[in-house]
């Protein structure tokens, strides 16, 4: 009988092929290299697939932002727009352009804009005549005063003197600080006779801004970045300037000094398909790929520019490539150990006279058939443990060994408990350990942590299937254990990120109304503040009917004011120090000691039994301390206004090691049932005046820091109130 070629035989075992003709043979690998070049292509177009929707959503979140810049911009631009409406319209300042060498006249123009921008909070408010020298201004004591300086070339001069409202951001002639220029004309008799202009500055937004971790940018109408977050592209267009614009920055000083005017050291791609746009720059000397998104704001003439770090983009498809190409290789190998399984069936089928040769030959094949596959277990990133029928670990591959830092000899043969299990997770680990053993394991897998061996939390997701022999007998079982940490991670932080984007967002809304409120108000107090001017003129005078006239007009513009105030809500803004550990026993002091005055004026009692050595938590002071101020605050606001029961609350702390537990019972009227079943919805609410946040807010700051805030009935009456956080280890 011939002997088979040995070298051929051991090269089809090497890509794991059985044993067939050329033609065969060479069909079979055509079929495992078009099927690794489709797995390849699919996950090729799965990363693909998620770049494009991880880039939509942050052109979406970009564009949130820009909102939220946008309102604040708005609110500050028109914050101060009524200053120089309502100082044009006051006889001092007409009679003082009508007369400009009158001294008298003069000093009470000074005094009259000196006071009503003292007031303002604008930086300064100032007169010009016709031919744009400035006549009377609120600096006019100071050694930077605007008084005697001409201002002609100015575009929001030559703007009203024409009849139109000015508007203009530029740097001061006289000062040197940048500023938003506001002016109206002052009529008399239908004739311009002068100009009246407010400096206002924009500190606060870029305050603001400077805090951001990826640039904003804000341009005029020619391109040029005149506020922003990177300081190195003020004043620096984002486009070559022509001609005739440099001799229009050069005519009108917009910028002062800076006149190079030399484009920002960007480089633009644009995204086939996508909005937003690509820029390639460098910042503080380090190489920066940034997704853009422009938004023109045509009130202001202005172009806001919002950016965000690229590499998140590629983050998730470099993700998406890694899993695809995980399930790829788990698939592929699923399917070779298939066909070798197959193969050996087959072989045991092969003609009794080919015995012999065939045993020498098999026993090689299923030595690098063995040998292929412990290769390629051991080279996966997934840990593999494999389990007797008592839960003997019989096999582990070296990723579990990484996962857990636990050597193979010292976790192979141990039975449950084993070395990684989590301390505090003993009961559950048993029981999905027995659930697995008893073949009850969910097919989806479950979600575990462990405890590597330095101490820190893993957190897996854990697959388990039967164990079976070569003889089809069940031998065990075999569990997949995939680490999830860094995805749980990511999916805190992208909770926690779009929670504070809402806040933010909320913020700027409250910010607009305060602002729209504000400018609501200046009005009516204007108006009260040139009727008493009348009013004294008329006292002075002994004119009568004049006085009681002004009088009625004052009393009229109280009112309105009074009916502005009742419609305004005490807003708050949020400047937390951030997580850190902290003491929740200094939480419940501190906000005892703010809330002394609150306690008095309910007549309440409030005892404290704060647990001694209490673990620390980590969290944010600020954040907690409101969650607690807002509970007591509750409580106090619950009792009746004629309950002869002593008013008493009661808050304790405790710990069992693993979680600290803040308690504020008190012995109120309780909570009803159907209101307790939306106490933690947005919007709910049984005060009269109450917006229906407070709970709302309490529990969504207790849950970003991995908390529970729960509801209970206190015995007899009352309600009882819960905080649970994580002791820190």
């Amino acid at each position: 009988m011939a002997q088979p070629n040995r070298s051929s035989s051991m090269s089809d075992t090497a890509v794991g092929l059985p044993d067939a003709s050329p033609r065969t043979t060479w069909t079979s690998r055509v079929r495992w290299a078009i099927s690794i070049l489709v797995a390849a292509l699919l996950v090729l177009l799965a990363g693909q697939r998620s770049e494009r929707t991880e880039h939509a959503y942050q052109v979406d979140a970009l564009k949130r932002a820009i909102e939220v810049h946008a309102l604040g911009l708005r609110g500050e631009a028109s914050k101060y727009a009524y200053l120089p409406f309502t100082a044009a319209q006051h006889p001092d300042i007409v009679a003082t352009l009508r007369d400009p060498g009158n001294a008298v006249l003069r000093e009470r123009g000074n005094r009259y804009l000196e006071e009503v921008n003292r007031r303002a909070g604008s930086d300064a408010l100032y007169v010009l005549d016709a031919v744009g020298m400035t006549v009377v201004a609120s600096n006019w004591n100071q050694p930077q005063s605007f008084v005697g300086q001409n201002y002609a070339k100015r575009p929001y001069f030559i703007d009203s003197s024409q009849g139109r409202s000015g508007q203009f951001y530029g740097v001061g002639i006289t000062t040197g600080e940048p500023g938003l220029f506001l002016s109206v004309p002052v009529r008399e008799g239908g004739a311009i006779v002068g100009v009246v202009a407010v400096k206002v500055n924009l500190r606060q937004i870029m305050a603001t801004w400077a805090d951001a971790l990826d640039p904003v940018m804000l341009a005029d109408a020619k391109g040029i970045f005149f506020l922003g977050s990177v300081a190195s592209w003020m004043y620096q267009p984002s486009r070559p300037l022509s001609q005739h614009d440099l001799a229009w920055l050069e005519r009108h000083k917009v910028y002062g000094p800076f006149n190079a005017f030399v484009p920002v050291p960007w480089a633009v791609e644009q995204v086939p398909g996508q909005a937003g746009y690509l820029l390639k720059t460098r910042i503080d000397g380090e190489d920066r790929r940034l997704l853009a998104v422009d938004e023109a704001l045509p009130q202001l003439g202005w172009t806001l520019t919002v950016t965000s770090d690229y590499g998140r983009v590629l983050a998730a498809r470099d993700r998406t490539w890694m899993v695809g190409g995980l399930a790829a290789s788990l698939l592929l190998l699923g399917a070779l150990y298939w066909q070798l399984r197959e193969r050996r069936y087959a072989e045991q089928r092969d003609a009794r006279q080919q015995l012999e040769v065939r045993v020498t030959e098999r026993t090689q094949q299923l030595s690098d058939a063995h040998a292929f596959r412990k290769a390629m277990e051991e080279s996966l990133l997934v840990g593999m443990r494999a389990r007797d029928l008592e839960g003997r670990i019989i096999y582990v591959n070296p990723a579990l060994c990484a996962m857990t830092a636990y050597r193979a000899d010292e976790l192979m043969g141990k039975l449950p408990p084993y070395a990684y299990w989590h301390p505090q997770d003993t009961e559950k680990h048993k029981r999905e350990s027995d659930a697995a053993l008893s073949g009850a394991a969910p097919a989806t897998g479950f979600e575990s942590r462990i405890r590597h061996r330095d101490g820190h939390d893993v957190i897996t997701m854990v697959y388990t299937a039967p164990l079976i022999d070569g003889t089809g007998q069940h031998k065990g079982w075999m569990s997949s254990v995939v680490d999830i940490s860094d995805r749980k991670e990511a999916e805190l932080r992208e909770t926690i990120s779009r929670a504070e984007a809402g806040h933010a967002q909320r913020l700027a809304l409250l910010g607009e109304m305060a602002s729209t409120m504000a400018h609501e108000l200046s009005q009516p107090l204007t108006a009260m503040s040139n009727n008493a001017n009348a009013a004294e003129e008329s006292a002075r005078r002994g004119n009568q009917g004049l006085l009681l006239d002004s009088l009625k007009r004052i009393k009229a513009q109280v009112q309105r004011t009074a009916d502005i105030v009742r419609g305004i809500k005490d807003m708050a803004r949020l400047r937390t120090p951030g997580m850190q550990a902290c003491a929740m026993n200094e939480v419940v002091v501190n906000v005892l000691a703010l809330l002394k005055p609150e306690i008095r004026m309910y007549r309440a009692r409030v005892t404290t039994r704060l647990q001694e050595d209490l673990p620390l938590v980590t969290g944010d002071t600020v954040l907690l301390g409101q969650v607690l101020l807002n509970l007591i605050v509750n409580s106090l606001q619950a009792f009746a206004a004629d309950s002869t029961t002593p008013r008493e609350i009661t808050i304790h702390t405790t710990s069992d090691g693993s979680s600290v537990r803040v308690i504020v019972e008190d012995n109120g009227p309780g909570v009803a049932p159907a209101v307790e079943a939306h106490m933690f919805e947005a919007f709910f609410t049984t005060k009269a005046d109450g917006l229906g946040l407070g709970l709302k807010n309490c529990r969504t700051i207790v849950e970003s820091h991995q908390g529970r805030l729960t509801f209970e009935h206190r015995a007899g009456c009352g309600a009882v109130f819960i905080l649970q956080l994580k002791a820190n280890a």
